[in-house]
């Protein structure tokens, strides 16, 4: 060991600090110009796969289906299975990392570290350490920000005293990271589905099964349910917004954007500033419990709904948003959750106008034809405290899984640190 190598940390006993460049040969890849690479390497059987930094996903994990293979690989730089490929150039230097399965050819913004005594994965583990990552990001350099071979090769490295301890250290780190991904697993699943859960709890809800015990305990038949147009509960016809032109300063007047409500909840946080004057009578001003429908966007997102919480007389809304005020007799939550169901959402899209060039649209004809269902006002209230509850179990249940997800990622960088410390 060199004895200027400037020590990160105190090592147990037996441990020392290591250049890189004396554990393994540290090189980069061959560049090939894309029309070369197109019409000589791609599409054909023999070969090497070909790895770019494009193929190294930000999980470790190395696309070696991409197409391309080296025939005359005797010509390029190759790596055998079990080597670290680090990017060291550009967005993604320092951040994409992987280790290889197979002998590859590889390009020349990733850095090979090809082993000699030492385990290969636990260079691996190291390159991922936040001891190594605030390393090699003191180090970038450059307009497009990347580290040099020759740095790299002196950047130092924690080596325990034996092959036999090294193995064991990876042995623990993959036994407890296999573990973190079992949970990591079955958090994102709950991220995931999560939209699935509640398109079905709505399909449940506005087909009579969530409340069938509900109608059986309070003497309801089935036949309670009728069918009526979205016209036959709204005090006048959907009205569309103000098409407005927003000042860079706050004024009296806010106006809310569209993405206020594509979420499906209202958020105030989407707020425009007009210098208008908008009178008091005005439809444009919105009371707490107005249903703002978005009657033009993309086509997925198009007849997204939410209801508005804010103050009165607060905000108004834009040109792309039709207002939908509810008869008193019914409640105006119902109606919107029923405004959210898929079977509602596919009447939108299915009645948009304008899908060829230009935003998708639905007019006020479409909204007002729209076919709801509605049980008595009883149960519509029992179908709403029902679906209030389970979503808001399901938003907790959603935001503690990604807590546990934002949480994976420290315990692994935790894990290595300790296991770079010989704490293992």
């Amino acid at each position: 060991m060199s004895e200027d190598i400037k020590t990160p940390y105190e090592l147990p006993e037996g441990w020392k600090w290591e250049l890189t460049s004396n554990l393994a040969d540290v090189f980069t890849g061959n560049s090939i110009n894309e029309n070369i690479k197109k019409e000589k390497y791609t599409g054909i059987a023999e070969g090497l796969n070909f790895i770019g930094t494009k193929d190294v996903d930000f999980d470790g994990t190395i696309n070696y289906e991409n197409g391309v293979k080296i025939s005359d690989y005797e010509k390029f730089k190759t790596v055998p299975a079990n080597t670290p490929l680090l990017c060291i150039e550009g967005g993604s230097a320092g951040k994409k990392l992987g280790i290889t399965s197979k002998q590859v050819c590889f390009g020349n913004k990733l850095c090979a570290f090809v082993c000699n005594n030492v385990e290969s994965k636990l260079v691996y583990y190291y390159l991922q350490s936040n001891t190594f990552f605030y390393s090699f990001m003191k180090e970038r350099h450059g307009l497009i920000g990347g580290v040099s071979v020759g740095t790299l090769k002196n950047i130092p490295f924690p080596l325990p005293p034996t092959l036999e301890e090294q193995q064991r250290i990876v042995a623990r780190i993959e036994s407890l990271f296999s573990k973190l991904d079992q949970a990591k697993e079955k958090a994102q699943n709950v991220v995931d589905t999560f939209e699935t859960r509640k398109a079905s709890i709505l399909h449940k809800a506005f087909t009579g099964e969530l409340t069938k015990k509900w109608r059986e305990e309070n003497g309801v038949g089935d036949d309670s349910w009728e069918e009526k147009t979205l016209e036959a509960v709204l005090i006048e016809k959907p009205r569309n917004g103000y098409s407005v032109t927003a000042v860079d300063y706050e004024t009296p007047v806010k106006s809310m954007s569209l993405s206020a409500t594509t979420s499906g909840y209202f958020r105030p946080e989407f707020v425009k500033y007009i210098d208008e004057e908008i009178p008091e009578d005005s439809h444009l001003w919105l009371k707490p419990g107005d249903i703002l429908l978005q009657r033009s966007n993309s086509l997925d997102k198009v007849g997204t709904s939410a209801i508005y919480t804010g103050e009165y007389k607060e905000f108004i809304y834009p040109d792309l948003m039709m207002k939908l005020q509810v008869i008193p007799s019914y409640s105006n939550e119902f109606i919107s959750y029923q405004l959210k169901t898929e079977k509602t959402m596919s009447y939108f899209r299915n009645n948009a106008t304008g899908t060829a060039g230009n935003m998708p649209k639905i007019n006020q004809k479409t909204v007002c034809s729209l076919p709801i269902i509605l049980p008595t006002m009883d149960e519509q209230i029992e179908i709403v405290r029902i679906l209030n509850i389970t979503f808001e179990k399901e938003s907790k249940a959603k935001e503690a899984a990604e807590a546990v997800l934002e949480q994976i990622d420290l315990l692994k960088k935790s894990i290595l640190a300790r296991a770079f410390r010989g704490e293992l």
